[in-house]
């Protein structure tokens, strides 16, 4: 028999230590981490009950949004709690090159032989995507709406309200592509280009969001006649508006990813888990729950996501072609961690 059994919130665990964690050693069961809220609600539906089922695992879970400083914590203290972890991946490549994070053994995980390489890390692989995308108000816009990061940055042909989030990642692209950079060329990003760009935009920018829930919000309200955000946010505003509107033109595909733990309890298990997790059919359960996007591509050619369905999907091929896949092991190089230092002067 399998369960699914909710472990306490991260904030719970903390509070009872190493010590209160279920026992490392038990046979059978991985310990599996994601952001919470409804995406962790709808893989538990679409892909981590039906793997525990086929696997005849338990699946103990818990939820961290941000779950790197507690991969650090337990990587430093060699006492990993946690087996498999749902986050970006710039988390896994840093991670990995650090000690905290599995090397992967590919030839235990199949289901990723099938994905294209620009999907995986020497230490994880693609589990769902979504995008930054241009969203926009056409009641405000009227026909004339931005479909480029340049029509975005051009406040003259395009006048209006503006938002984007308080974050260099997939930012700083926009920027880049704005421009004139091709979405190909993007990488290794000419940090110094970008913010010249971003400077150019700043003062027409009347908030810079930092949450999902207040992009949406400011799209619903109507405080935001273009704004950067993410795709399943702007999908369920158009739900309850027709006067808002996206393009996958030049948006940022990105992506959370599966790591494990340096040294898990259940490090056999949790690479079992990992394949069944990256499956066609249980990817493509994912998209049926939540407007994310599947991680193996391969879940569009088993026949459950409708063509209608999948035309919504930002890792859809049609739609993918059309942006830039956004590079976290870029953002995770040194680099990278400077242009992110970079960024909180840039907001003072």
């Amino acid at each position: 028999m399998h369960r699914i059994h909710r472990m306490l919130a991260l904030g719970s665990m903390l509070g009872l230590g190493l010590g209160g964690a279920l026992p490392a050693s038990a046979a059978g069961q991985i310990t599996f981490v994601s952001q919470g809220g409804a995406y962790q609600e709808a893989q538990t539906k679409a892909i981590l009950d039906p793997a525990a089922k086929e696997l005849g695992i338990t699946i103990n879970q818990d939820s961290a949004p941000d779950a790197w400083p507690m991969i650090k914590t337990q990587g430093e203290t060699k006492q990993p709690i946690w087996d498999v972890v749902d986050t970006p991946p710039a988390n896994c490549v840093r991670g990995g090159k650090e000690g905290l994070i599995e090397t992967l053994d590919f030839s235990k995980i199949p289901n990723a032989a099938s994905m294209p390489a620009a999907y995986k890390t020497p230490y994880s692989v693609a589990y769902e995507f979504y995008s930054s995308v241009l969203a926009y108000n056409k009641a405000t816009l009227g026909d004339k709406v931005p479909q480029s990061w340049a029509d975005f940055w051009n406040v003259e042909a395009f006048p209006g309200t503006r938002a984007l989030r308080n974050h260099p990642h997939a930012t700083l692209e926009a920027a880049l592509i704005a421009d004139g950079v091709k979405p190909a060329d993007l990488y290794p990003l000419d940090v110094e280009r970008a913010f010249r760009k971003l400077a150019e935009i700043k003062p027409f920018v009347t908030v810079w969001w930092t949450s999902g829930g207040q992009s949406a919000q400011l799209l619903h309200d109507g405080e935001a006649d273009m704004i950067m955000a993410w795709n399943g946010r702007v999908s369920a505003v158009m739900k309850d508006s027709d006067d808002i509107g996206f393009t996958f033109n030049e948006g940022l595909l990105q992506s959370t990813h599966l790591c494990i733990l340096k040294n898990a309890p259940n490090l056999a298990t949790a690479t079992t888990f990992l394949n069944a997790a990256i499956s066609p059919p249980l990817q493509a359960n994912l998209p049926m729950e939540i407007d994310y996007g599947p991680g193996n591509p391969a879940a569009f050619d088993v026949g459950t996501i409708p063509a209608e369905r999948a035309a919504e999907l930002p890792s859809a091929p049609a739609n993918a072609a059309k942006q830039a896949l956004l590079s976290d092991e870029w953002w995770a190089s040194p680099e990278g961690v400077a242009a992110e230092a970079r960024w909180l002067t840039f907001m003072q």
